[in-house]
């Protein structure tokens, strides 16, 4: 019996469709073939946390960064801001989450930014 030749598969990353804001802290994710933009905002984060019932700001980021399997549908769920979320979910497999983990936790940082000194300008305006 003759071995089949095995030949290499190409893999080329598909370009994503959907504007990302990283500015705003706007994290691409793809979720199978369903584009999402998530980001970490306040009323988002806020809404995570009460849907998971977390006491502290430490538990939501481990539940999140840690691929459990009720925060990651949450924060698909409320951090999505452009993408079609329920298309996301109804794909969703196990193999997706160390993407959403890494996706979460991208976010989250966008809020230790050092960099993020506000509107200066407008402050000194202001005094």
């Amino acid at each position: 019996m003759a071995e089949e030749e095995k030949k290499p598969v190409a893999t080329e990353k598909k370009p994503f469709p959907l504007q990302v804001n990283g500015a705003r802290g706007e994290v691409a994710l793809w979720i199978g073939d369903v584009p999402l933009v998530i980001a970490a905002t306040m009323g988002g984060l806020s809404a995570v946390s009460t849907r998971l019932e977390c006491k502290s700001f430490q538990d939501l980021f481990v539940r999140l960064s840690g691929v459990e399997a009720a925060a990651t549908l949450a924060g698909i769920e409320l951090l999505t801001v452009k993408g079609d979320r329920l298309a996301a979910i109804d794909s969703l497999r196990l193999k997706h989450f160390p993407a959403c983990a890494a996706a979460f936790s991208a976010a989250l940082a966008h809020h230790f930014d050092d960099g993020d000194e506000g509107n200066v300008e407008a402050v000194e305006k202001a005094a």
